[in-house]
């Protein structure tokens, strides 16, 4: 059976017209070269080269063999090299999944971060609530995906990655410390039911007898802040997303007896998919990023 490194002493001894260049040039003896291109012959029963004093010549058979190895070592070269690039992150794609206030409040960091250590790598962004975001990961548009923890679905490896704190905030500031039932009986504003946010809080407070009913439902975090700040109601929001509306007194936060427990954000992929190298890489940004903000 010929090899691949046949076929490329073949290559070089076609294009120098020379066994002695030919070994000079791949760092092997002449004697190898003669017994590679000997038994090269043997194998296809063509002679190839045509021995002269000084030198050799191709056949017709020989140009045409010399003609095709020529365009197919080229094409393995690229495909090497492409391989290569892909490892070495100097091409590809990173296709991640998160919703707008975790783009916003956490990702652009780190895609900055990223962005400078591998700028020839395409960034793709789908927006979506977490369930529409797992959904992406699962038909194959995204290989990331950034959702709202706690979130039950065997089929994903799912990693921590940043801590939030949920808070129900006013326009008002307001130093009275309410219970669960009190706040329940504000006028509540609240992200819709499909987001992963507005169902781990209607959960929370369940768990305590407790039916959240809002006045008003709304599709964006930063909405929340906005309606708020516009005295339409009391909205409850991630903490660590609204500092810039808390630190320069736009809202308040309003006090409860309890605090809602921390939860987290996470990303996650499916168990089956290998990863591609700006994937995998992206994430080790990701394990080295603090986990608060």
């Amino acid at each position: 059976m010929i090899k691949l490194e046949q076929y490329k002493i073949f290559n070089e001894a076609a294009s120098t017209l020379s066994f002695s260049k030919a070994a000079k040039n791949l760092f092997i003896s002449q004697s190898a070269v003669s017994q590679t291109i000997h038994a090269l012959e043997k194998e296809l029963n063509t002679q190839l080269f045509i021995r002269l004093n000084k030198g050799v010549t191709l056949t017709k058979e020989g140009m045409l063999l010399h003609k095709n190895i020529t365009e197919a070592l080229a094409l393995i070269t690229s495909v090497e090299n492409e391989l290569s690039h892909y490892n070495e992150l100097l091409s590809g794609q990173l296709n991640i999944g998160a919703g707008d206030s975790i783009c916003e409040n956490y990702l652009i960091d780190l895609l900055k971060q990223f962005h400078h250590l591998y700028p020839t790598i395409k960034i793709n962004v789908v927006n979506g609530t977490s369930i529409e975001t797992v959904e992406h990961l699962k038909n194959g548009t995204i290989d990331l995906a950034f959702i709202n923890l706690p979130y039950d679905d065997e089929s994903l490896v799912l990693k921590e990655c940043l801590t939030i704190h949920d808070i129900f905030i006013s326009k008002k500031k307001d130093e009275h410390l309410y219970t669960y039932q009190e706040i329940s009986k504000k006028n509540l504003i609240l992200l819709e039911k499909s987001s992963n946010s507005r169902n781990y809080i209607d959960k929370y407070f369940a768990k305590h007898g407790i039916l959240l009913k809002p006045e008003m439902e709304l599709g964006a975090h930063h909405l929340l802040l906005e309606f708020t700040h516009a005295n339409l109601g009391n909205a409850c929001v991630v903490k660590e997303f609204s500092h810039d509306f808390l630190d320069k007194n736009k809202v308040y936060e309003l006090k409860l007896k309890k605090p809602l427990p921390s939860r987290s954000i996470g990303y996650g992929y499916l168990k089956r998919r290998s990863l591609s190298q700006a994937t995998l890489k992206f994430i080790e940004l990701i394990d080295q990023f603090d986990k608060s903000i």
